[in-house]
């Protein structure tokens, strides 16, 4: 299904579609919650919708053929697990991207660790929230696993496609590197399942932890977390332990998967060939 979508229309159309409410909220002088709100619902909401309606409706297909609850159970502690490991090497690869910026440009560290604005509104902070865990997770998979990684995959091969929609998605994205490789796990996952309900929970089981860190616990955890130049050095070993443990994890997760996806392949082929 995905691979008939043209990745270049949905980036036009997404951009096109943010420059029009930019030029029209900025006319029409709205409060800067405002601006946010309706600008995540053309992004994450208007925009997708038209975009993947049309190609449903063109396909006479339902949203239903891409996603499925069969076997989802039994990938739950997996999916669990890999968060877990992710999240770990999210923060410390934070850590040490910092680390490594500081001697040479000390004032991008402290733009990097300026705290962001918490809405000071309760429906302001439900919508944050279901944004954040819900909107994005499910609109990002179906763009950077759906169509793009389909898309890459018919012009050049599996792992070209997961590498390069995987480096987009982490481009996208203050850690590079922590979403990048989080790209190639959801990627893999889905080649392997080829269920995309799977990476969506995945996306959507790390954005609520991030979301519930971010407004209930912003200080947690105290022994990694950086909040001004001095916790860099002060929390260097305890940050530099988890990222080595966390990256042979995450690798190993990586090796897993693509090794399960590899022994997948070779029945099918066997079969075609026969």
């Amino acid at each position: 299904m995905f691979e008939q979508m043209k990745a270049r229309y949905l980036i036009l159309f997404s951009v096109l579609g943010m420059i029009a409410t930019m030029i029209i909220l900025i006319a029409l002088d709205v409060s800067d919650t405002a601006f946010d709100v309706i600008s995540q619902l053309v992004l994450y909401v208007l925009v997708p919708g038209i975009y993947f309606g049309y190609y449903f409706r063109k396909h006479n297909t339902s949203v239903w053929s891409v996603l499925s609850l069969n076997g989802v159970k039994k990938w739950l502690p997996a999916l669990i697990a890999l968060v877990l490991i992710s999240i770990a090497f999210s923060i410390t690869m934070f850590w040490f991207q910092l680390f490594m910026l500081a001697p040479i440009a000390p004032w991008l560290v402290n733009f990097m660790l300026e705290t962001l604005p918490i809405p000071d509104t309760p429906w302001y902070i439900v919508f944050t929230i279901f944004s954040i865990a819900i909107l994005a997770p499910v609109v990002e998979e179906f763009m950077f696993r759906g169509v793009l990684l389909k898309r890459m995959i018919g012009k050049t091969s599996v792992w070209g496609g997961v590498l390069i929609s995987s480096l987009l998605f982490g481009i996208l994205h203050l850690d590079i590197i922590g979403a990048f490789l989080f790209g190639v796990v959801a990627s893999l996952l889905y080649l392997l399942t080829n269920n995309l309900l799977l990476p969506i929970l995945l996306h959507i089981i790390n954005n609520s932890l991030a979301a519930a860190a971010m407004f209930l616990a912003p200080t947690w955890p105290e022994s990694i977390a950086i909040f001004d130049l001095a916790d860099i050095y002060t929390k260097a070993t305890p940050n530099a332990v988890i990222l080595g443990i966390s990256a042979v994890l995450m690798l190993g997760a990586i090796f897993w998967l693509a090794r399960a996806l590899e022994s997948r392949k070779k029945p099918e082929e066997k079969f075609i060939h026969e």
